[in-house]
């Protein structure tokens, strides 16, 4: 049976993830001073002279989703911040609070339970999947403060592979939050003159969706850990629901300063992500992102990834070059820019360079 208690002389990387006790375990432990495996490089952590007060991301009320002007406000948010938050979506509030609810009732069960949904050897397309981001060479991992789970959401997945604690929370939500995602993405797709989305754009948009639900516990001393490192999306858009504990940090729009992503009650934060800024020739922006933690409150996020099909090209659309534009990009098969994504992960911005010409 895993342990949980952790012992400074454990093997952390043993007692975290193959035991899934995760950082909640360590956590618990009431360590004055986290281990050195979890203290983040100076240059990964949230530099908290470089937080702008002065700057906020848009919100914008989608009451009246049709409306020309909040069509408008949509792209120019993806435009210029890459990222927004949005109010009266649509979705329930009760949905969004049984979610967080759930993402609480998973991380809390004992490590005997939640190791049943671990895997050491994964593919993208995983139904279910407890994992830990441990980051840099073998010798020198760091772990990222933080404990998630992901919920493959695609025809050939198997819910009822997912946790009993999380299961109809996700279904339910996920009913609410596609057809929310797609409205997005045909607004955005507008502002680039690109049609709808008809049954041949789908797969190239939203070919591939999961839900992940994260958990960042307390930590004694946030300053020298990170619950997310800086980071792009290598999805077409992201949805974020966060609870009220705050955390999450967007670049600004003057390149090295960062902005406090302030919780709404009910909102969604809206990210694009890779697959569309390339898509879009650099029209839409994917924007650096982080997570700090905090040292008194456990904090829950949950993102849904709305990503292409693995095995669809990506590349700019002709709709972007039709007036002699230069592509800035060529295409790629979406498998081949993951699989690069995510071994360079997180490095910011610069896997772009892999699909740029």
């Amino acid at each position: 049976m895993p342990s949980s208690k952790f012992e400074p002389n454990d093997d952390i990387f043993d007692f975290v993830i193959k035991k899934a006790n995760g950082l909640k375990g360590i956590a618990d432990t009431s360590l004055e001073i986290i281990p050195n495996q979890c203290i983040q490089p100076k240059e990964q952590r949230l530099d908290k002279s470089q937080i702008d007060n002065q700057e906020s991301i848009p919100t914008i009320d989608l009451s009246n989703f049709d409306d020309l002007n909040v069509e408008k406000a949509i792209q120019e948010a993806a435009s210029k911040w890459g990222f927004f938050q949005i109010i009266n979506h649509g979705i329930p509030i009760e949905v969004l609070e049984d979610l967080k609810e759930a993402g609480h009732k998973f991380f809390e069960l004992p490590a005997e339970e939640k190791v049943k949904y671990y895997k050491e050897n994964v593919g993208a397309d995983e139904s279910v999947l407890l994992y830990w981001s441990a980051i840099g060479d073998k010798d020198e991992k760091v772990l990222e403060w933080r404990d998630s789970i992901k919920h493959g959401c695609n025809p050939e997945n198997d819910s009822n592979l997912w946790p009993p604690q999380t299961r109809n929370q996700v279904l339910e939500y996920q009913k609410w939050a596609k057809p929310l995602a797609k409205k997005l993405l045909d607004v955005l797709l507008k502002g680039l003159n690109v049609n709808e989305i008809d049954e041949s754009l789908e797969p190239l948009l939203m070919g591939t969706m999961a839900i992940n639900i994260n958990y960042y516990p307390p930590c004694p001393n946030p300053s020298i850990t990170i619950g997310c490192r800086r980071h792009c999306d290598v999805s077409c858009i992201t949805l974020l629901l966060q609870d009220d504990t705050g955390g999450l940090y967007v670049r600004g729009t003057k390149g090295d300063n960062w902005i406090h992503v302030n919780p709404i009650k009910g909102a969604l934060a809206v990210n694009i992500g890779d697959s569309l800024q390339i898509m879009s020739n650099d029209r839409y922006k994917s924007i650096e992102h982080c997570v700090a933690v905090d040292s008194s409150r456990a904090r829950i996020s949950v993102p849904l990834f709305v990503n292409p099909s693995l095995d669809n090209v990506i590349g700019p659309f002709p709709q972007m070059l039709k007036d002699g534009e230069k592509p800035v990009y060529k295409h790629v098969l979406f498998s081949d820019y993951w699989d690069y994504f995510f071994s360079k992960r997180p490095s910011g911005k610069a896997s772009l360079d892999f699909a740029k010409i």
